[in-house]
């Protein structure tokens, strides 16, 4: 997007279903899910392409980068669960049974002051 016009610039195809965005602490990665293909796409935010599609299961909906980094939190908005997913290979690490309907997540401390959105993405 142009952010000065709100204008498309291009389209990067991802997944089925694409919903949550979350950038990588290191901001070189952002992190797409793909609800409807139980996967999360990995964008190069240099290259502007997908350079990885993780295969996690699930219904992945809204996400959360563990404050060091090394853990994206998943919520699985159809599956009563949240995976932890390593940010190293893709790896689910645990599934985490939870209530209906899971969608936002905060994870908590996080660097910032601020939370921008349902998904306590802080700044």
């Amino acid at each position: 997007m142009d952010t000065r016009r709100l204008a498309e610039v291009a389209c990067l195809p991802t997944g089925r279903g694409a919903h949550g965005l979350h950038v990588s602490r290191d901001t070189r990665w952002l992190y797409v899910s793909n609800r409807l293909e139980g996967t999360i796409s990995v964008v190069g935010l240099a290259a502007r392409r997908v350079v990885a599609t993780w295969r996690v299961g699930g219904s992945p909906d809204m996400m959360q980068v563990s404050p060091d980094g090394r853990e994206l939190w998943v919520s699985n908005r159809f599956d009563r669960t949240v995976s932890v997913v390593s940010t190293a290979d893709g790896r689910v690490l645990a599934r985490v049974s939870v209530g209906v309907g899971p969608h936002g997540l905060a994870c908590v401390p996080q660097p910032g002051r601020y939370s921008l959105d349902h998904n306590g993405a802080y700044r």
